[in-house]
């Protein structure tokens, strides 16, 4: 359907007017433009540093896996009372062959404990190396894979054969130019042979996953003592079944706990989606300020703009007579202020967005922060300097458009 003719000449009268008056009056162009371009400069720089630590955080919890649960008696994000965890009892392995077998829904089933400890190898030595006891299905579960050798097996977990498969970073550390394979390491002054090595994983809030080595769980308590709790990581074979295998296992992990009929639960299920969630609440309340921000500086520039078109009007008064006198009508004079409002903020919004596309740039190399703005966020912050343009050149152009012609000509 198109535009009446009558329409479509007063949008372009008035935008070649608007134009006019632009190039007209360089510097109040420059100073409100400035105004609303700062304002969108400092949305779209918040906004782009948030988009950027979601994409990678996203990114990173990708590596947890989609169907993986685990089991222990803390929750990754504690709320309430810390004795009452702690007061929990630790799982059994004899709980974890149980629930191998009252779960067939559950692809690969694995206790993990761990520690930190120091880790060498000849005159090489790491500090605070995730050392961590799992069985041969945590392979499976953990998303690892491995690039040279292979992982633990059940002969290695049968007779606690002091072996180690090792993380990325660590092979880099201790065995640089080397092939670990074969070669030993110590382990809080106890010796391993390294077996395999594991591929890169990267890091996960800020903690690498590649600083680890992994050995037998029953190796891990003979050499580190039993009095530690594990947690029971396991693999669901379906994705899409994950939250239905939760809601069961509540009732499995319950029976094999004997835990008492309306007893609260005296265990937790973990997933990834626990640090999602909370990670969300953190953005969400950023995005918040974030937008606070922008707004109150685009309130400041709107009013600006405001205020220099009603300066506009003043000063163009007669102009405006003349045109009335002529048979200009109103709504030719209302597009022509607006349009004028219209443009100055899009120019703003325009510079704004790649000052502030800059500003994310240079923070994410300077940095860890990192940086990623949508091209939705980016036509997003011109149109809303632009809509931010027209709400406030409403009153100059209705205030322009309703002058008394006759008055207006008399206008010095």
């Amino acid at each position: 359907m198109s535009l009446p003719l009558g329409f479509r000449v007063d949008v372009l009268e008035g935008a070649r007017i608007a134009l006019f008056s632009l190039k007209a009056n360089r510097l109040r162009t420059v100073l409100t433009t400035l105004g609303i371009g700062i304002g969108v400069a400092t949305l779209l720089a918040i906004v782009g540093i948030i988009q950027g630590l979601n994409t990678s955080f996203h990114r990173q919890l990708s590596t947890f896996g989609a169907n993986t649960l685990y089991v222990s008696k803390w929750p990754w994000m504690m709320k309430g009372d810390w004795w009452m965890y702690r007061n929990r009892k630790n799982f059994t392995l004899d709980q974890v062959d149980r629930l191998r077998t009252l779960a067939p829904f559950l692809s690969a089933i694995s206790p993990s404990v761990q520690r930190a400890a120091d880790v060498a190898h000849g005159g090489e030595q790491m500090s605070t190396v995730r050392i961590q006891g799992v069985m041969q299905e945590y392979l499976t579960i953990s998303g690892y894979e491995v690039t040279g050798g292979r992982f633990l097996t059940e002969a290695d977990e049968e007779v606690t054969r002091p072996v180690a498969v090792i993380g990325a970073d660590v092979a880099d550390a201790l065995f640089a130019g080397i092939s670990p394979l074969g070669r030993s390491i110590r382990i809080d002054n106890r010796t391993f042979q390294v077996v395999g090595t594991l591929s890169r994983k990267g890091k996960i809030v800020n903690e690498s996953m590649d600083l680890v080595v992994f050995i037998p769980f029953k190796t891990f308590y003979s050499n580190f003592g039993k009095g530690r709790g594990f947690e029971i990581a396991m693999a669901v074979a379906d994705a899409a079944d994950v939250r239905r295998a939760e809601d069961q296992l509540v009732g499995i992990l319950r029976r094999i706990r004997s835990t008492p009929p309306g007893a609260p639960d005296d265990f937790s299920i973990n997933k990834s989606e626990a640090f999602a969630q909370t990670y969300e609440q953190l953005t969400g309340a950023l995005y918040g300020v974030a937008l606070g921000v922008g707004l109150i500086t685009l309130l400041v520039g709107g009013i600006g703009i405001m205020n220099i078109m009603l300066v506009s009007v003043r000063e163009r008064t007669r102009e405006i007579g003349v045109r009335r006198a002529l048979g200009a009508r109103k709504r030719t004079i209302v597009f022509q202020f607006l349009m004028e409002a219209a443009s100055v903020s899009a120019v703003g919004g325009l510079l704004g967005t790649t000052v502030g596309l800059g500003t994310a740039k240079v923070v994410s190399l300077i940095t860890p922060l990192a940086a990623d703005v949508q091209p939705g966020t980016v036509i997003g912050g011109v149109a809303f300097a632009a809509l931010v343009g027209l709400l406030f050149g409403i009153w100059p152009a209705a205030r322009a458009a309703n002058l008394d012609p006759v008055e207006a000509l008399r206008y010095e």
